[in-house]
This record gives C-alpha cells, structure tokens and sequence, in this order.
C-alpha cells in the first residue's frame, strides 16, 4: 500500500466530512470511515515518529491494523511530552495549547499546518446540532476571539461560529481586560427590546462571572423564544464549584433561556472535532428530548475499562477513547483522562478520571514514554 501524501489525506477527509455532514447513521458512514481512518494511521506511523515508537511498542502497525478499532491510541499526556505532527513544525505555525490548569509546565500542543479540515469539522456539525432551526443569529462570544488568544482551540472555535452563523449584531464580548458586562447588558436588552433571539456562547465558567455580575446588579432579562445558551468545558474552576442543577435554575431566572435551549459541547485541544448535546437537535425535529452528545461521523468514541483499556459493556463507565479523521496532522485515535457513560444514543462525560481509577492511563502513558526515550 502506497502511504498518501498530506495533501491526499487532508483531501480525503474534507471529502468525507462533505459527503457525510448532515448523517446521523454511523452505520451508514463506517466503511468509509474504517478506509479513511486505516489510511490515516498509515500515514501518521510513517511521518509521525513518536506516534510510530509508541505504535509498535504495542506490537501495531499499519501491516497489522486492520480495523479501525485497533489502531493504538495516543494517550493524552504524549501531546505534553512528545511534538506529535507528520509535517516539520514551522516556526510561525499556529498551534493550539491546553491552558495547563492542571499543569502550567505541561500543556499540550497541537499543531495546525492547515484549518481546512478543522473548520469544516467546525461548521457542519454547530449547525446541526446548535442551529437546527436557522442559519443566523445573533451570537454573544463570552470567550476571547481568536485576535486576543491565537493558541487556544475554543478562540477559533468562538471567532469561526461568528464567522459562519453571527449576524450583523454578533460579538465578542470579552479579551485581554476582561469581560465587557455594559456591553453584553446592551446587547441582551436590545434583544430583549426588538423580540430577536440571541445566543450565548462561551466557556462554562464564563456564565459563573456573567451571573454573579448579573446577580449584583439585579438584572433579569426574558430574552424571546428560541434564544439558546452553548458552553463547553466544565464548573469546577479555579476559584470555585458549581451545581449543574444551580446552574440550569440560574440560567433559567436570569435569562428565560430553558433546559432544552441549554446546550454543552465536548471538545478540547487534542482533537479537532467536537461532539453535542442532542436535546435542541432533537427538539426542532419534534423527537424526544436526549440530553446525551452525538458525535458527526468522522468521529468514533468507545468508553474503555480503567484497568485494562478494552470496551465496557453498554451503560457501564470508562475512559473515553475518541477516534477522529479531523486529526489529520497528529494522532487519529485519543486515549483522553475523561470518564464517559455510552449506550445506543450517545454518551455523557463523568468528569475526569481520578486518583486508582487512572490505572489504564498510567500504564499507557508509561509505554509511551519508555518507547519514546532517546
């Protein structure tokens, strides 16, 4: 088999993320998505050296593989450890860094030769998922843009919503000095005013200051139907915890914004695609309510045993392994430090994996460093 170029390989999954966009089958997409996937990892272990070290020190390679469900997966540690990119990283080369709450010395990085792929992995599945019912909107970007903060996936992400769905009254509303309130304030009663649903979207925690702040002011706003609230990330920062539940009624009081208009989606710097909420998609197709994430089609996730890293039966917990084309440049299957629940419609995030249940990860991380040591 002939290994493909970069720019095959880019082209391949733009093609595939084009002809696959609006399916929510997997089944439908599988064969395809075994080809491209087993195409990728070729690729990735003959350009990809720490990410080939690691495969065959788990006796993989592309000789081997034969199914998608087997290629090695990258523990998350290696993107804080390793330079995992197929291409030389260019000294100007944009790169996605995590913020290291957990580790400044070690943040991850991931680098970006090109966002062709990431922005059609971007804009496909944000319509569906966030906009089933319109094709613009007034969005108000609490999370800096990608001009304050060009090495953070969720800017892109912020400025690339704006870009693709924002209307003529859509912002961003926080950089370098903090969070513009009087701005946001403006923007929500002019909504409030004309009857125009707006769209909040921002980092879980944004909402926690955006509320206090809100809740020291005594201001209430009962912004029309169909508004909608988007976050990402989770409610145990640096300062404090958050009820979910709390949160929802807050949410609720302040901005007459629903449950079901309440959307959370997964991402994070080591991958390039994200996964949603189904309950707004779901809502707008009249369906029931399904409050756990879809994944588009490029994207597979197993939830594996802490102990031992193979699948869980149904409904039981794990580790989430999440396997994405969109990642073209570093490593198309993930071992993250989430915990996931999955069953037929789709999955929930736990938390991170914690304390001894961190086994599988450790070992993982482990072997990959022995096999990286120069």
């Amino acid at each position: 088999m002939m290994t493909k170029t970069s720019t095959e390989i880019q082209n391949d999954i733009y093609q595939f993320i084009q002809t696959y966009a609006t399916t929510d089958d997997q089944q439908l997409s599988e064969s395809d998505f075994n080809q491209v996937a087993l195409d990728l990892f070729d690729y990735q272990f003959k350009n990809n050296l720490p990410y080939k070290r690691y495969a065959q020190s788990q006796r993989k390679s592309p000789l081997i593989v034969n199914n998608w469900q087997s290629i090695p997966l990258m523990p998350i540690q290696g993107y804080k450890q390793l330079t995992l990119s197929t291409m030389p990283v260019q000294k100007d080369e944009p790169v996605f860094m995590s913020s290291g709450t957990t580790d400044p010395n070690h943040r991850s990085y991931n680098y970006h030769p090109s966002f062709k792929v990431w922005d059609a992995s971007m804009k496909y599945p944000f319509k569906q998922f966030v906009l089933p019912d319109r094709d613009k909107m007034t969005i108000l970007g609490l999370f800096p843009g990608e001009k304050t903060n060009s090495n953070s996936s969720l800017s892109r992400y912020v400025t690339k919503a704006i870009d693709f769905f924002g209307d003529d009254k859509s912002g961003i509303f926080i950089d370098e000095n903090g969070m513009d309130y009087q701005g946001i304030v403006g923007a929500l009663k002019n909504a409030e005013r004309q009857g125009r649903p707006v769209m909040l979207l921002g980092a879980s925690f944004s909402y926690v200051h955006l509320l206090d702040y809100l809740n020291e002011q005594k201001l209430t706003f009962k912004l029309p139907g169909d508004s909608r609230l988007f976050d990402t990330g989770g409610f145990k920062g640096q300062s404090r915890s958050v009820d979910a539940q709390d949160l929802f009624d807050a949410i609720k009081n302040t901005f007459n914004i629903d449950r079901d208009h309440y959307i959370n989606m997964y991402g994070m710097t080591e991958i390039s695609s994200q996964c949603y909420d189904q309950n707004l998609v779901r809502l707008y197709h009249h369906l029931p309510l399904d409050y756990t994430k879809a994944a588009p089609a490029w994207v597979r996730v197993r939830i594996l045993s802490t102990d031992t890293l193979q699948p869980v039966e149904s409904g039981h917990a794990g580790l989430i392994a999440y396997y994405d084309l969109a990642n073209w440049n570093s490593c198309v299957a993930i071992l993250t430090e989430d915990m996931g629940i999955q069953d037929e419609n789709g999955f929930k995030v736990l938390g991170r994996v914690q304390g001894a249940e961190a086994k599988g990860c450790s070992i993982a991380v482990d072997q990959l460093l022995h096999a990286n040591q120069m």
